[in-house]
């Protein structure tokens, strides 16, 4: 099995990095335009790089986790390439994934203004991480810039399949911070009420990014997932 990590929104595959640290030999990609490459405009575009990614790549048996569009993304390549797949991880995300308009026009109003964006917008979301980790991560977050974070929220903004989840057949772990009030428990709730194998883990104190903020507990959950599916 292959585990591979996908980034939300506006992010760059370095957010894993506690992640990557546990699992040595996972893969955290950047998602194209993020800076590098031709921007994804739906995540049904993303997930077809993805399978592209993939073939290059020569992966099988994926175990395919993903924060927020990140999650989407995995969601939606279970419908689309399941055969790429053995597993998918849900991270504080879900089977639709609106954003608040203000929260577009927020975004919208600090195009062409990078440092505005990073300190006014970004760096507050992550005040919860521990200043190290945050410090390692924001220089990747200002160089990916906020037109393709406003690109994904608006890809995040049009998904929904949630009378699509029944069709997932692969086992799913969804984890979410129990305070995490942009993609809420209930989230994960639903998913695990529709689909036929899917569990869910959820971090005490976490919040939209608990795998920044709680890494060991998150980290154990997927490795007990993996081990499960394995047998």
């Amino acid at each position: 099995m292959k585990l591979v990590f996908i980034h939300g929104s506006g992010a760059r595959g370095d957010v894993w990095m506690l992640q990557k640290r546990h699992f040595t030999d996972a893969d955290t990609p950047d998602l194209p335009g993020h800076p590098n490459g031709e921007i994804c405009t739906s995540i049904e575009a993303y997930s077809d790089w993805l399978h592209g990614y993939f073939q290059k790549k020569e992966y099988t048996d994926v175990v395919l986790a993903g924060h927020s569009l990140g999650g989407g993304i995995a969601l939606m390549h279970a419908l689309r390439y399941p055969k790429d797949l053995k597993g998918i991880i849900l991270i504080g995300s879900g089977a639709r994934l609106r954003v608040r308009p203000l929260i577009l026009k927020a975004v919208e109003g600090k195009l062409g203004d990078t440092p505005g964006w990073i300190t006014e917008l970004i760096e507050p979301l992550y005040g919860t991480v521990e200043e190290k980790t945050r410090r390692a991560i924001m220089p990747g977050l200002a160089e990916v810039g906020p037109a393709a974070q406003l690109n994904d929220f608006r890809c995040c903004d049009k998904f929904d399949i949630m009378d699509r989840v029944n069709e997932v057949k692969l086992p799913v772990l969804c984890i979410v911070g129990d305070q995490d009030n942009m993609t809420p428990p209930k989230y994960a709730q639903y998913l695990a009420g529709k689909m036929p194998d899917c569990r869910v883990s959820i971090i005490e104190s976490g919040t939209h990014i608990a795998f920044l903020e709680k890494p060991a507990e998150v980290n154990r959950a997927i490795e007990s997932f993996i081990k499960q599916i394995a047998t």
